[in-house]
């Protein structure tokens, strides 16, 4: 079966034929992946932003769909023929081990998702069961995009009613945080962005204010809209640490300034800590603290009732053999939330 493999740092993704493992272990599946998502880590793990990678070659992606095709003994939350999303954030059931795949004689390494790839193991934690008309090329959006969002949101920010938020960074995570905080009655609810195109899109998912970073005076802006105090809640998505500083700096003494986007290893932030020390919150994001099997039902209740929307947030899809054209065109800040099928 085909994969597209990291065999180098800094170096396009490889599509070859990979072998699976020989057995299933203790809690894990396997999964024919029919669609995948595309994520800003799979940018920072290709690039090696944390630093030197120490698992090369290995397998990419962590959000996907598709369906079960055999389990491993002790495996209770999942059974064959389940339609199944993938995602990185552990839910119910075992965390196996991880598999060992092989490519012209060598090991390839992968983590307990990967999705990348025509087939998977996967660690049962890694996977929830949807409902088997669901529409596959969405569902990838709750692996990772839609859950992390929401989680920020309700875990990491916990917006309250008329709170008034920034978000940094509209694209596929960012639009979902823009839903999720207009569905709790946050206002104003401002976007900043270098495109025009996906502040406009953010509008339709209810951004009440926006504002075109690098062409306009960013900060008098916001305080203009939100006081001189600053906003409530400032969230950054975009890994930048200049926008980061920005951030907490439009952040009010008692507000939250919520982190989302990674900056490269030894991108430092300089910011004066003193409002640290009494009501001012910065804080990182792990996913949103998301619990995917409970969380991911919710969601699809909530559009199954109109009360929340996906329509326009991907915006491209690219064959698997066509992926580093997909990860060029995620680089560009051009698209929105890209999926990637498999070669069927």
């Amino acid at each position: 079966m085909k994969a597209a493999i990291l065999a180098e740092s800094k170096q396009p993704l490889i599509v070859d034929d990979i072998t699976l493992p020989d057995n299933l272990e203790f809690g894990q599946v396997l999964v024919d992946i029919h669609y995948s998502g595309i994520c800003g880590a799979q940018i920072n793990e290709m690039d090696a932003a944390k630093g030197p990678d120490k698992f090369l070659p290995h397998l990419l992606g962590h959000e996907g769909s598709g369906i079960v095709q055999k389990v491993g003994s002790g495996v209770n939350t999942v059974k064959e023929g389940d339609h199944v999303v993938l995602h990185w954030r552990p839910s119910s059931g075992i965390q196996s081990p991880t598999p060992k795949y092989s490519w012209e004689g060598k090991q390839i390494n992968a983590g307990w998702v990967t999705t990348f790839n025509e087939q998977a193991v996967v660690s049962e934690n890694r996977l929830t069961v949807i409902p088997d008309d669901f529409e596959m090329s969405i569902a990838p959006l709750f692996g990772c995009a839609v859950t992390t969002a929401f989680g920020v949101v309700n875990n990491d920010a916990q917006i309250k009613i008329g709170q008034s938020v920034v978000i940094f960074g509209i694209g596929g995570v960012g639009l979902n945080i823009v839903q999720a905080a207009s569905m709790v009655s946050a206002y104003p609810l401002i976007g900043v962005d270098l495109l025009a195109q996906k502040l406009e899109m953010g509008k339709k998912f209810g951004l009440t204010h926006t504002v075109v970073g690098g062409k306009e005076n960013v900060n008098d802006i916001i305080f203009d809209i939100v006081g001189p105090n600053g906003a409530d809640v400032v969230i950054e998505t975009t890994g930048n640490s200049r926008i980061i500083e920005q951030a907490y700096e439009l952040t009010h003494p008692d507000g939250k300034t919520i982190l989302v986007g990674v900056p490269n290893k030894g991108d430092n932030i300089s910011i004066y800590s003193l409002p640290l020390h009494f009501n001012k919150v910065l804080t990182g994001s792990h996913g949103g603290g998301a619990v995917p099997d409970l969380e991911i039902p919710r969601y699809i209740r909530l559009m199954e009732s109109g009360n929340m929307t996906l329509d326009g947030l991907i915006t491209h899809e690219f064959e698997l053999d066509e992926i580093n054209d997909a990860l060029d065109l995620f680089r560009s800040g051009e698209a929105g939330r890209i999926i990637v099928k498999m070669n069927r």
